[in-house]
């Protein structure tokens, strides 16, 4: 029998044995594959009867320590990304996970799990501050697969709560120096309902971080740092602690400079083309004028569709107003150099006319030679019954009779002793003689010769004051 009993004992120890060597595969198995193991049954209902019980009078309308001291929110954001910044609707986006923490002396609890994760089903069944950010437009939560919300509830009653949410906020861009302006825009949010007697907000250290910038979407612009603050606003309903985080961003210039400056730069270059042009060539450089006119009237209208309806002058406005200025003004010295020129053109030929002579009803042929005049006098005597045209204003000089046609709005009371009432003057002789007493004497006919040095100069010095100044300024 002793035998027998042994030879049992030894079997049931061998099976036993067995049994618990393929056990312990199994679970080594288990967690090679999958990193992570359930929570045995005796831990559910552990958690379960805790959930139970601190639930059971469990009131999530009352905040935590209500009527004995304020309860303390520590905030804690992790920025995932921030853009695209949108100028003309005036905000930009941003994308974040939003955590917060406090301590709710009712949800303490005895057991030996020091912490509970639940997920978004337990959220709704305690109380959560009533966070709203005060400069949103749009603000939207993720629920893709599930809410992405995550709540952890620790044995001495602290609570964190986070979530994700995309958040259109609200910037008031100033574009005084667009597009080399730099902004600071804010993600501000406070308790909605309860004052700070009741809910104080509170930084973490180091409670705000950002992730790779590599995936976010600020094409026009550099993300230069962050900063937060803190600060009790002043309301009708009572003092509200107010958390504030700001955003420093810097606008890149490499897409107006191509879109705009190059092209407004090389249009007014494109004008000055005009000065080395004949003046006689009236359909190419008024042809060349009007187009600049026109293309720097375009330019002007595309600079203003990427930018709101602002009343102000931005830098870019002002560059472009320059520009048009100088496009124009280089028409307008060809409009001023055709008439001037066209007052004082001679008649280089000689003509034949018929004189009527003094003594006698007749007409006689004589030959003028054509010079300029000293003095504008009209002939007197001549045929009532000729029905041709006067003969234009004459002079006698040394047996020869001169003329020269003048536009009447051409005629300066600068000869005969008479000074300049103009500081142009179409005739010759008005270079001297006492009308050029404190002037400075301008030959019309050499504008083409001033402006090819004084627009292109000009310029250079306003492109100078106008980069140093606003960029380095």
């Amino acid at each position: 029998m002793a035998p027998k009993l042994l030879l049992l004992l030894c079997l049931f120890s061998g099976l036993h044995a067995r049994s618990r060597k393929v056990e312990e595969d199994e679970y080594e198995d288990s967690s090679s594959n999958q990193k992570w193991v359930l929570a045995p049954k005796s831990q559910d209902t552990d958690v379960t009867l805790i959930l139970n019980k601190l639930l059971r009078e469990y009131d999530k309308k009352l905040r935590p320590d209500i009527g004995i001291k304020p309860t303390v929110i520590d905030v804690d954001i992790y920025v995932n990304s921030i853009g695209p910044v949108s100028s003309i609707n005036m905000e930009y986006q941003i994308d974040i996970f939003f955590a917060q923490t406090w301590t709710d002396s009712r949800l303490r609890f005895n057991s030996t799990m020091k912490i509970l994760t639940l997920n978004s089903n337990m959220v709704g069944l305690i109380w959560i501050p009533d966070t709203i950010f005060r400069n949103s437009k749009t603000a939207e939560a993720h629920w893709i697969t599930t809410p992405n919300q995550l709540l952890r509830i620790w044995n001495d009653g602290k609570i964190l709560y986070t979530l994700r949410l995309t958040i259109n906020a609200e910037c008031q861009l100033q574009l005084h120096n667009f597009p080399m302006d730099e902004h600071s825009c804010p993600l501000i949010f406070s308790s909605y309902g309860y004052p700070k007697e009741e809910m104080i907000y509170r930084w973490r250290k180091n409670s705000v971080e950002a992730a790779d910038q590599k995936s976010w979407r600020l094409y026009q612009f550099d993300f230069m740092g962050l900063r937060n603050t803190t600060e009790i606003v002043t309301t009708s309903a009572g003092d509200y602690v107010v958390m504030t985080i700001y955003f420093e961003l810097s606008r890149r210039m490499g897409y107006f400079t191509i879109q705009t400056y190059i092209p407004c730069i090389l249009t007014v270059v494109l004008s000055w083309v005009s000065f080395w042009i004949k003046k006689d060539a009236t359909p190419a450089r008024t042809a060349l004028g009007i187009t600049t006119v026109l293309t720097m009237t375009t330019l002007s209208t595309i600079a203003r569709k990427s930018l709101p309806r602002v009343s102000y002058v931005t830098a870019m406005d002002l560059f472009v107003t320059v520009c048009f200025l100088f496009v124009f003004a280089a028409l307008m010295e060809y409009a001023t150099l055709n008439y001037y020129s066209s007052c004082r053109k001679p008649t280089t030929t000689k003509k034949t006319t018929s004189l009527l002579h003094p003594d006698s009803s007749r007409w006689i042929p004589e030959r003028i030679s054509l010079q300029a005049p000293s003095v504008r006098i009209a002939l007197q005597n001549y045929s009532l019954l000729d029905m041709r045209p006067p003969p234009p204003a004459m002079i006698t000089l040394n047996n020869s009779v001169y003329w020269q046609e003048f536009e009447d709005t051409c005629v300066y009371e600068c000869l005969d002793g008479k000074d300049c009432q103009s500081f142009f003057c179409c005739y010759e002789e008005c270079k001297s003689g006492s009308w050029r007493k404190g002037r400075i004497h301008i030959d019309i006919l050499e504008l083409d010769s001033y402006s090819r040095v004084f627009f292109p100069t000009s310029f250079l010095l306003f492109n100078l004051v106008y980069w140093v100044g606003y960029l380095y300024l």
